[in-house]
C-alpha cells in the first residue's frame, strides 16, 4: 500500500512539473525527449517493479534512466535539425548567387548586343 502512495505522489509531482513547464517557453526537442523518456521510464519501471512488489522503487529508478535516454535522443534530433537548417541556408544562398549571376549574364548579353 505504501508503494502505491509513493507512485501517486511521483505522478502528481511529474504532472505539476509538466504543467509548470507548459507556462514557459516552448520545449526544445531535448526537453521533450527527456520528458517523454522520463515518463515512459517511470511507467515501465513501475510496471516492472510491481511484479516484485516495489512499484515506486521501479518508477524512481526507471524515471531518471528514461529521462537521460530521452534527452540523448532529443539532443540527436536537435543536432539533425540544426544540420538541416544550415544546409537549407546554404541552398538559399546558392540560389540567390545563381540568380544574381543570371541577371549579370543577361545584363552583359544585352550590353554586348547594343554595341
Amino acid at each position: 500500500m505504501k508503494s502505491k502512495s509513493y507512485l501517486i505522489i511521483a505522478l502528481i509531482l511529474a504532472l505539476m512539473l509538466s504543467i509548470n513547464m507548459g507556462c514557459s517557453e516552448p520545449l526544445s526537442k531535448r526537453e521533450q525527449g527527456g520528458l517523454i523518456g522520463g515518463g515512459l521510464g517511470a511507467g515501465t519501471g513501475a510496471i516492472i517493479g510491481s511484479t516484485v512488489g516495489h512499484a515506486a522503487v521501479g518508477a524512481l529508478i526507471g524515471g531518471p534512466i528514461g529521462l537521460i535516454g530521452g534527452a540523448l535522443i532529443g539532443d540527436q534530433l536537435m543536432s539533425q535539425d540544426k544540420k538541416q537548417d544550415n544546409q537549407q541556408l546554404q541552398i538559399d544562398r546558392n540560389r540567390d548567387e545563381l540568380e544574381r549571376l543570371r541577371r549579370e549574364n543577361q545584363r552583359l548579353r544585352e550590353q554586348s548586343g547594343e554595341r
